[in-house]
């Protein structure tokens, strides 16, 4: 029985509502959400002492006079 003779093991299941399901879901998305907001805000950070090199948009986005190409 069990893993030591090759059987693998059942996991077990548990039956939730959808309800409760909808609640972990909105719980899940709230944490990832603030987990995309703490690294965004640490980036402009970043970004704003030199501590890390601007992507072409960054760079469009914070300086936009390197890519005017009209000649006054």
């Amino acid at each position: 029985m069990g893993a030591g003779n090759g059987e693998t093991p059942k996991p077990t299941q548990i039956s939730i509502s959808k309800d409760q399901f909808l609640a972990w879901k909105r719980q899940k998305d709230a944490e990832l959400l603030a987990k995309q907001a703490e690294a965004a805000r640490k980036r402009q950070e970043d970004i704003a002492s030199g501590r890390v090199p601007m992507n072409g948009r960054e760079l469009f986005l914070h300086e936009p006079w390197v890519f005017d190409d009209t000649h006054h």
